[in-house]
């Protein structure tokens, strides 16, 4: 992962200078007046010339206009960073699409299983943003932040969904956790549902959501399990969500690397189907999600 590290002024140039900076102990109306002034402090992304050394150096097939003002020249640096992060993600979405990132992603899921990565969640929820994108047509957008190359920077913020896949008939929320145990529950249980919700009432179509984490705590089946049957107006009426193992979900992964053909949006769509009207025959939720984990290992053949 590319990381772009500023240039930090020398620490004894800074002690050597400090007592230059104007100094208003008895000057109340001089100092209110050094406060407000916008030209300090300098930091140095004002620097003129680091400006024009980084635009040189990172983007030299553009001419500079050296009478440009200092705010101009930041504009067009984080013009520049921002289409270079766009072009990068773009990439990654042709690459994705094509199964040629396949291993990768189902190593690095892997890799998170195994508590090999340093931010375990961060890199859960951008792989899955990854494997949403291969698994299937629609337009998937992660909520995650990216940095200026196109890699992951930190977790998307809260009150949205991790993932948002748009198969234009309807949406479908991805949520990821590496939280286990009751304390899943307690995070992501109320959450999710509200995202969910907000998801409905924002696109006024049909909203499905999947739940994905290394394990799965009871206290969160059962209580997605009993979503889908109240009608609760804070979340949207009933929500269809699905809780799955991560080792299930790379399963489902596995399954559409194999077939000769890319799945629809319709037979993603069947399981959250499949799933609404099992509730209705289940005793509990054990059977339900018993019965979803069977289904999902064998997801491209439901009818």
């Amino acid at each position: 992962m590319s990381i772009i590290h500023e240039r930090i002024p020398d620490v004894d140039f800074i002690l050597n200078n400090i007592d230059r900076e104007p100094c208003f102990i008895d000057d109340e109306r001089n100092y209110v007046a050094y406060l407000g002034n916008s030209e300090y402090p300098r930091l140095l992304t004002d620097n003129r010339q680091t400006l024009i050394e980084r635009l040189n150096t990172e983007f030299d097939r553009i001419t500079i206009n050296l009478d440009a003002s200092t705010q101009d020249l930041k504009d067009l640096l984080f013009d520049l960073m921002e289409a270079r992060k766009v072009e990068s993600i773009k990439k990654q979405v042709r690459e994705i699409k094509d199964y040629k990132l396949y291993d990768d992603i189902q190593n690095t899921f892997k890799q998170i299983e195994n508590k090999e990565l340093y931010d375990a969640p961060l890199m859960l929820e951008w792989n899955t943003w990854r494997a949403m994108t291969m698994l299937d047509g629609g337009e998937i957008k992660a909520n995650l932040n990216f940095d200026d190359f196109g890699n992951p920077l930190s977790v998307a913020q809260g009150n949205m969904s991790d993932v948002v896949c748009d198969y234009g008939d309807y949406l479908v929320s991805v949520e990821v956790t590496m939280a286990s145990g009751q304390k899943q529950y307690d995070m992501e249980g109320e959450p999710v549902s509200r995202h969910l919700g907000k998801m409905k009432k924002a696109s006024g179509k049909p909203c499905y959501c999947l739940f994905i984490a290394p394990t799965i705590n009871e206290a969160c089946i059962a209580h997605f399990y009993t979503l889908h049957s109240l009608n609760i107006s804070y979340y949207g009426g009933k929500s269809i969500i699905i809780p799955l193992p991560l080792n299930i979900f790379q399963k489902m992964l596995e399954d559409s690397y194999k077939i000769n053909y890319i799945p629809t949006p319709n037979q993603v769509r069947k399981i959250f189907e499949y799933s609404n009207e099992l509730v209705k025959t289940c005793e509990n939720e054990s059977e339900w999600f018993e019965k979803i984990i069977k289904k999902a290992n064998n997801w491209l053949n439901i009818q």
